[in-house]
């Protein structure tokens, strides 16, 4: 009973948080299956950061309790970030929201297997313990993770910092927080009960947020589509302000390639419009069924991708303003169409 008992301490509440964080999410972007397959990642991450740091242990020659103080917040949220990196580079999460949930997922896998292997180490370590590592260490790995994602989502976004430093700050942030709570400044029981009662709140701070931004997007981006796609498919393109920018670089390309130009304008607006229309249905409650027309679109905008080049499609940036959360959208569309 003892052992069911910290098995229970050590491992639910990270899960719990999981859960709910996803439960307050009203957009429900992020997959299940998405969830587990990131959980799965921050077990992997687990097991190296244990080879990792017993080598930078035998490596540096230090104490562990300095290495848990000064090495080990810096190594293991590296090894946690370096995936957060790759779903933002990558377009895998449109909004704050996802790269919360996915943040924490890291963590939560990663706090899974760190209990596991502490439970394995620390046979005679009472409820106590487990409480603290449960409630505590476990749910400050998942959130450390969140909020690394949530300020490097937010930067990208913004496109104010250079490429190279967009992830700092969110890495720092982490590294930070963990190794404050690695110095113990608080008794462990207190900086547990601090962590269950202050997390929540930022979390759902967030959410509300980015839901915001969420539907602001949608309203300014759907009427801005629809108005461009007016203009492309009115046939008089050419007295339009779309017409003027191509006018300006049709010296740059050949006919045929501003005629592709074109075509990629009103296939990427179309899915644009779709993708914005299956969020606002799936917040009102309703699930589209599958597009037919979707499969072709795709089709034609990866032929029409590949025959205008890089450069044309940095030629054409200025006319949708392309941004992560666009390119998220079509991502999304892609999964969506793969799954149907």
């Amino acid at each position: 009973m003892q052992t069911a008992a910290e098995f229970a301490i050590a491992f639910l509440p990270i899960l719990f948080f999981l859960v709910f964080m996803r439960v307050m999410d009203s957009f429900q972007l992020v997959k299940v299956r998405q969830v587990l397959v990131t959980i799965l990642v921050g077990f992997a991450v687990a097991f190296l950061a244990i080879l990792t740091n017993s080598s930078l242990i035998n490596l540096l020659d230090i104490s562990t309790v300095s290495f848990s103080r000064f090495v080990a917040p810096v190594s293991e949220e590296i090894l946690k970030f370096l995936f957060v990196v790759y779903l933002i580079r990558a377009s895998k999460v449109g909004f704050m929201v996802d790269a919360a949930i996915l943040g924490f997922a890291i963590g939560a896998g990663f706090a899974i297997i760190e209990n596991i292997y502490y439970m394995n180490m620390l046979t005679e370590a009472g409820l106590l313990t487990w409480f603290v590592r449960g409630f505590g260490t476990a749910i400050m790995h998942g959130g450390t993770t969140a909020i690394a994602a949530i300020i490097s989502k937010d930067l990208s976004d913004r496109k104010e910092w250079p490429a190279a430093l967009v992830f700092l700050p969110g890495l720092l942030a982490a590294v930070a927080l963990h190794a404050l709570f690695n110095m113990f400044i608080l008794p462990p029981l207190t900086s547990a009960m601090l962590i269950i009662i202050l997390l929540p709140p930022i979390f759902l701070m967030v959410f509300k947020q980015s839901e915001q931004n969420t539907r602001n997007w949608l309203g300014t981006g759907l009427d801005s589509d629809m108005e461009m796609l007016r203009i492309v498919m009115a046939g008089n393109i050419s007295e339009s302000r779309v017409g003027n920018y191509l006018v300006s670089i049709q010296n740059k390309f050949t006919p045929a390639v501003v005629g592709d130009i074109i075509c990629y304008l009103r296939v990427y607006l179309e899915l644009s419009i779709k993708a914005k229309g299956i969020l606002i249905m799936k917040e009102s409650g309703f699930d589209l069924p599958p597009d037919p027309e979707i499969e072709a679109q795709f089709i034609e905008l990866n032929y029409l991708e590949d025959h205008i080049g890089k450069t044309g499609k940095l030629a054409i940036q200025p006319l949708l303003k392309l941004n992560n959360t666009d390119l998220w959208q079509l991502s999304m569309m892609q999964t969506n169409r793969a799954k149907g």
